[in-house]
């Protein structure tokens, strides 16, 4: 029976993994702050914000909250170099997928629907498949445990 080496990290996957962190951390603070009604935090959004969130159903919540920190404990798992990281990474992609389908399938306000709302939900979107898709190339060439 053979047992795969791991490979040593170079200073680029340790780069990777900490931007990982903090992006994703971004993201559990947006949620906390939103979920938490945070006013000077929710005072940067359009008013409209929290009635359409407040109207969500329940399963969207979770799917938000599962998209959230599914990202942050894929990105702590890639920091231990950990093969969960993957997992962790592809359940958060599930709950963007279905909290962001939930959105595209109701009527939001026009001060949701910017194209400056359009592009940040781009860049959430391809931040998710980098991460994932990062974890996954690691985790092939042995980085991860």
């Amino acid at each position: 029976m053979t047992t795969k080496q791991s490979v040593p990290p170079g200073w680029a996957f340790w780069a990777v993994s900490l931007a990982s962190l903090l992006w994703n951390g971004f993201g559990a603070f947006d949620y906390s702050m939103t979920m938490i009604r945070d006013p000077g935090y929710l005072a940067q959004f359009p008013p409209e914000m929290m009635p359409v969130i407040d109207a969500f159903p329940v399963w969207v919540i979770v799917a938000w909250a599962c998209g959230v920190w599914d990202a942050l404990a894929g990105s702590l798992l890639l920091l231990a170099r950990s093969r969960f990281g993957v997992l962790a990474f592809s359940l958060s992609l599930a709950g963007l997928a279905a909290s962001t389908g939930y959105q595209q399938s109701i009527d939001m306000p026009a001060s949701l629907t910017t194209p400056e709302m359009r592009v940040m939900t781009g860049i959430i979107w391809a931040g998710a498949l980098f991460f994932l898709w990062y974890a996954l190339r690691q985790r092939r060439a042995g980085t991860l445990r």
